[in-house]
């Protein structure tokens, strides 16, 4: 187990990197200006490895959050009649720059959110898809022609800019979950204003704010606002001006935000939380099946909404796939993100640790075995595996957003769809089977969203609808899936030749 407190990586200045604003980032980003803090509260970012402090941006207010909604708006309607190339050029420009910044990123996720270099090279990856493919929207089904009931009558329907978006984005994954809103946004005519998460305001919403006013953004088209969620969310996701809310994040909370954006005709886009199982039939490529299972539960110590929360495996198989996976566990190197070759780093915060370690420990007071891991040091805890598990165990029935694997066993296939079915989300999943039209049997009566058929949950393609049902979210982000949400369709006739009235 590594001792944080001997972590010896020096630390960053995060200011001196080239992403860093000239200013630094004490600042808000309003109307193309970096706005300093005044006599505003500070957010300190913390690096979750090392304890210290980062940077300190402003906490944004209420007056802030009806400035940047106020520019948004009026900066929208002139933004929307640019060329779609022109705006489609921006936002591509914007992707190439992400290429260019690749090391800074890589280092300000390790710093500020605890990713390591794997983790750095996904979200880059995701973060550039998501942007070429919402630059592409900009060009894409500007209108459709049907024809009429009515003789001599056109009917167009044309697709027009939502108006402004909100956006909430959240610490996990803060570059990606913030581009994959922002960029078809912008590409698509629309104005927005981001909230990044208060622990992420770098990686979240300051540096596309860099980006994008290099990349030759018009002033007040994006405006980033951090601060604290229970300070200014409410405001923010309940707000007169947005067409368009969109939020990442925990069930609980986008609950609140949906119903605040419904109460102000707002739509939302709700992409929430998830306990996604990992089904392993019994005629399941064990080795494969070990293997995925590791990758989905461990990859940026569990904190992902589409990480696996259980494993589901056939009792003949349970005994090797516990010990296989153990053993991956008890391998992987845990450490600094900083440092080469780490691949656990730390959770985010004492909550969430404090989370994840007490659903471990009230699971092994219920009867779990702790098969490896178990222990934790500071923010860094151990890749824990869990065998003799039921599904009413509280590190297997809630989603505990961190390296654990609850490993649970069944008879039947029919038992399997149950316990997998057995929960109020339905994000992700995954089926494995050396049959894959069974394992299709298995993945159709799943209830969720997306299931990854002899691989693990942790799936994300910009051109693929990637979305959850029931406490998981409601709508569906990128590509044309997106641009259905932040586009609006106007039916506009054309009476081409005089028209019969009964009267």
């Amino acid at each position: 187990m590594t001792d944080a407190s001997t972590l010896s990586a020096e630390e960053i200045d995060v200011d001196a990197l080239d992403i860093a604003p000239e200013t630094g980032w004490n600042g808000l980003y309003l109307d193309g200006e970096w706005v300093p803090a005044g006599d505003r509260d500070l957010i300190d970012v913390e690096n979750p490895a090392t304890r210290t402090t980062l940077a300190s941006v402003p906490s944004g207010t209420e007056d802030d959050v009806d400035e940047a909604y106020a520019i948004a708006e009026e900066a929208q309607s002139e933004w929307a009649e640019r060329p779609p190339q022109e705006r489609a050029a921006i936002v591509s420009e914007a992707c190439e720059l992400l290429g260019e910044y690749a090391d800074d990123l890589a280092t300000l996720f390790a710093v500020e959110c605890g990713g390591v270099q794997l983790k750095a090279d996904f979200e880059i990856q995701l973060a550039q898809g998501t942007m070429e493919v919402g630059a592409g929207l900009a060009m894409r089904d500007g209108g459709r022609r049907k024809d009429s009931v009515t003789p001599g009558k056109e009917n167009l329907l044309v697709r027009e800019p939502a108006g402004v978006v909100g956006v909430i984005t959240p610490w996990n994954f803060p570059l990606y979950l913030s581009s994959r809103v922002v960029a078809p946004a912008i590409a698509l005519g629309n104005s927005v204003v981001l909230k990044p998460d208060e622990h992420t305001p770098l990686t979240g919403g300051l540096v596309l704010a860099k980006i994008f006013e290099e990349a030759g953004l018009p002033e007040g088209v994006l405006n980033v606002v951090p601060g604290y969620g229970h300070e200014i969310g409410d405001h923010f996701s309940g707000h007169s001006v947005p067409s368009v809310m969109s939020f990442t994040g925990s069930s609980e909370v986008g609950r609140g935000v949906g119903q605040r954006a419904v109460g102000s005709y707002t739509e939302p886009a709700l992409e929430l939380g998830g306990n996604n199982a990992h089904v392993v039939l019994e005629d399941a490529d064990l080795e494969r099946a070990i293997d995925a299972g590791a990758f989905g539960s461990f990859t940026h110590q569990g904190q992902e909404c589409i990480s696996i929360n259980r494993h589901l495996v056939h009792e003949s198989l349970y005994d090797e796939y516990v010990a296989g996976l153990a053993d991956r566990a008890e391998q992987l190197p845990i450490g600094n993100p900083l440092e080469e070759g780490t691949l656990v780093g730390p959770v985010i915060n004492e909550s969430q640790r404090d989370k994840i370690v007490g659903f471990v420990e009230e699971s092994v007071e219920r009867g779990a075995t702790v098969e490896t891991g178990g222990d934790h040091d500071g923010l860094f805890i151990e890749p824990t595996v869990l065998s003799d598990v039921t599904s009413d165990m509280p590190a297997a029935c809630n989603e505990h957003f961190g390296p654990v694997a609850p490993v649970i066993p069944f008879e039947t296939d029919e038992e399997a769809i149950r316990i997998a079915n057995d929960t109020e989300y339905g994000l992700s999943g995954s089926v494995h089977s050396t049959d894959v039209a069974r394992a299709r049997d298995v993945a159709d009566a799943m209830e969720t969203g997306m299931v990854h058929i002899n691989d693990q949950p942790l799936n994300d393609e910009p051109h693929v609808a990637f979305g959850g049902v029931g406490a998981s979210g409601m709508g569906r982000y990128n590509d044309e899936w997106i641009l259905e949400t932040l586009t609006t369709v106007k039916w506009i006739s054309i009476q081409r030749e005089p028209r019969e009235y009964p009267y």
